[in-house]
């Protein structure tokens, strides 16, 4: 492998145009091709074989409309003690608002409270239309399910409120599953404040705007060819509209990495003297190999997603995988063509100061391996302090009453919850199948209403071949009562209501969905976690050539990441420090966070491993002294991981301090992992660890031996190789590695 590297490396650098026409040529046809003929991403998001599933496929089978989306609209009169049972004027100003959202796009159809207020005040409160006093209405919209509907339907209601509220004295706010399924919350100026810091970091790290350029080339190239292809995929793949965004950050930041090391590694070359093709090749044989195996151990970590038993996870993971490999290609490519392009102009201006950066962070390894137990110990016991509220971890989903008072889903939620109760914000659907017994859904509806988790039950449909009954529970939606009263709904209330009946009844509607994501998230989880740990341990075996390097790096990765997950409770759940970030209520951890956080940080965190182990591997064969090649590493690599890292982190904190409580999650459960997997890990415990192990890092079975194939180029291609001759007149910017 490191031959054909080295010699495609030589070849791009000589051929760099050439290279680069593929490059455009293949972007423009695969931007062309999605453009014109790239499939509609999907939205579905189920959990197959699960009750609310089962709910669902009953209410699409009988084609009621009710298993698909729902959108509410929100009105109460601006006048205080106004009420709409006691106006007139605020009846038809009502009747005026329900004028402007009938017929909309994609609608199935909507409530009608003016109607039924005129008809009958009482029983428009009995039927929910209209809070009991008075100043509350609710039009509910139902849209088909989500694979049929798409922003558009959104837009549409958008610019019909827009209206209706030009005209009005009510107040009209807005919310439901069409928000959260479309709405995209606005880029906040923190988050741009965090990619343009991310660039300062970058420019910062190469010394100079032509190597700086680079990675962002490359990112650019990369996300244009894998973003465009993904529409491309879904010819075959489900992919999901989310897809695209995760993919982006997962791939810029996995690209950023690469360009940095490659480029780290080409500079290294050119200042001891070699041309600039010599330099690109012996950069790609060496830290390309790395970046090979880097990148597949990113794919790998995220393809583990479909051991999530989550049909949309999985497709999700499909597409960020799909990126990274055409980062990873881009890097290992397009990047050797422009450093030939760019030629001596990439060299370092402040080389001293690279080299002085150099030997303090060797003296800094040397002074870890010098007291390694300390380190080790002290280490690990932070790491562990930080993952020990994972204890209390609760996956659930938050409501709309999280978001900030600035967006209309918030005050929509805060007039329900006051006029009507914390439940009817999303209540419960109750799908029954009378299979002949017509009194079913009574029966049902009876039994649910004296639960004491639920405040209201009725039977809103009674057909020969289907019922819907609806309940409102007394908790919000997020609140762990909630879970508890649906568990209770499913094992005793139903089944009793149901006794010597051959009807069947299943609990769906959002809240009933997302429980049931949340409890298949937290029953595969640990088989997700095992799949992926197992099949990067496999690949880091066949990459070091060692059995305690990779089972070392699957240990460490995974306290990083339980750190990350411990604060995430901290903050979320126990709301520490939640004012800090803008948080504005306590809320579960959402059940996809942990899948993605585990699948990206696990695979990026094995970046770093790579890349610092490749290293210290190359150190190590050369001269055979397991402390000097240590030290050698980490001083060599340890400040082109902490850029890196800290580009990564500036983006991701710009996430923190956005205002949607889901990017806030991921943002920080992100960043934090990233802090400690470049500092504490990286820089305490690998080193401390593989002292204390000593010749043993390097240890492999004979037998694995023989079977393992040879992929070092380290012994032909690395930075002190004996058959390299300096061309004269160029001094080396780079001291070598010194033992402390």
């Amino acid at each position: 492998m490191s031959h054909i590297l080295y010699r495609w490396g030589r070849w791009a650098a000589g051929h760099a145009w050439t290279t680069v026409g593929i490059w455009v040529v293949l972007a423009v046809t695969v931007a062309g091709l999605a453009s014109t003929a790239g499939h509609a991403l999907d939205n579905t998001m189920e959990a197959p074989g699960t009750d609310s599933a089962a709910a669902a496929e009953l209410l699409s089978r009988a084609d009621t409309g009710t298993g698909g989306l729902t959108a509410y609209v929100v009105a109460t009169p601006r006048s205080e003690g106004e009420t709409f049972l006691g106006s007139p004027q605020a009846r038809r100003d009502l009747a005026a608002v329900e004028q402007q959202l009938r017929g909309l796009e994609d609608q199935l159809g909507a409530t009608d409270p003016a109607g039924a207020l005129e008809r009958d005040p009482q029983a428009a409160v009995a039927a929910q239309m209209v809070s009991p006093d008075g100043r509350v209405a609710i039009v509910r919209l139902q849209y088909p399910v989500i694979e049929k509907t798409d922003k558009s339907a959104l837009a549409a209601l958008t610019e019909a409120l827009a209206r209706a509220q030009a005209g009005s004295d009510l107040r009209l706010e807005a919310g439901g599953d069409l928000y959260y399924t479309f709405a995209e919350a606005p880029m906040s100026l923190y988050e741009a404040a965090g990619i343009l810091a991310a660039l300062v970091i970058l420019l910062l790290a190469f010394g100079s705007l032509v190597a700086a350029g680079l990675p962002v080339v490359i990112g650019l190239f990369g996300l244009l060819v894998g973003t465009s292809a993904l529409s491309l995929v879904a010819y075959w793949v489900d992919i999901p509209v989310w897809a695209p965004v995760m993919a982006s950050m997962v791939g810029l930041g996995a690209g950023i990495d690469y360009a940095l090391f490659l480029v780290t590694r080409h500079r290294e070359f050119l200042a001891r003297g070699l041309s600039v093709p010599e330099s690109v090749g012996r950069s790609l044989a060496t830290s390309g190999q790395a970046i090979l195996f880097a990148g597949g151990t990113v794919v790998v970590a995220i393809l583990g997603l479909t051991f999530a038993g989550l049909p949309f996870v999985a497709a999700g993971g499909v597409g960020m995988s799909l990126v990274v490999l055409v980062m990873v290609l881009a890097a290992l490519t397009l990047l050797p063509a422009l450093l030939g392009l760019a030629g001596q102009r990439i060299t370092r201006r402040r080389a001293r100061r690279t080299s002085g950066a150099t030997q303090r962070w060797t003296r800094w390894g040397a002074h870890v391996t010098r007291h390694p137990v300390v380190y080790l110990v002290t280490g690990t016991a932070l790491l562990l302090a930080l993952a020990a509220p994972v204890m209390a971890l609760r996956l659930g989903m938050p409501d709309e009453g999280n978001y900030p008072q600035e967006r209309t889903e918030r005050r929509a939620y805060d007039l329900i919850a006051d006029g009507f109760g914390p439940g009817a914000i999303s209540p419960l659907v109750i799908a029954v199948d009378p299979a002949g017994d017509r009194s079913a859904p009574q029966r049902v509806a009876a039994a649910v209403a004296e639960d004491p988790g639920i405040a209201t039950a009725s039977v809103v449909s009674s057909e020969p071949d289907l019922g819907i009954v609806t309940a409102q529970a007394t908790s919000t939606p997020q609140d762990e009562q909630t879970q508890e009263t649906l568990q209770r709904l499913r094992s005793d209330v139903l089944p009793a209501a149901l006794d010597g009946s051959p009807a069947t009844a299943h609990v769906g509607g959002y809240t009933a969905t997302m429980t049931d994501m949340s409890s298949r998230v937290q029953d595969r989880l640990p088989v997700f976690l095992v799949a992926v740990v197992l099949l990067s341990f496999l690949l880091l075996v066949v990459v070091f050539r060692s059995i305690a390097v990779p089972a070392k790096a699957a240990v460490l990765n995974l306290l990083s990441v339980g750190a990350a997950y411990g604060v995430l409770v901290m903050v979320f759940q126990w709301g520490w420090a939640k004012d800090l970030i803008g948080l504005h209520a306590t809320v579960p951890i959402i059940s996809f966070i942990p899948l993605f956080m585990f699948a990206i940080l696990f695979g990026l965190s094995m970046d770093y491993e790579v890349f610092l182990l490749s290293r210290i591997r190359e150190e190590y064969l050369r001269t055979g002294d397991n402390d000097h090649a240590i030290v050698h590493g980490v001083g060599v690599t340890a400040r082109t991981i902490s850029a890196g890292a800290a580009i990564m982190v500036a983006v991701f904190a710009g996430f923190v301090a956005g205002n949607d409580p889901v990017v806030k999650m991921l943002g920080l459960g992100l960043a934090t992992a990233i802090v400690v997997d470049a500092t504490v890990v990286r820089l305490v415990l690998v080193p401390a660890t593989m002292k204390l192990l000593g010749r043993l890092n390097w240890w492999l079975p004979a037998w694995l031996d023989r079977l393992l194939p040879q992929m070092d180029g380290h012994r032909e291609y690395g930075v002190d190789h004996p058959t390299w001759q300096p061309q004269p007149g160029l001094e080396p910017v780079l001291e070598p590695a010194q033992d402390g």
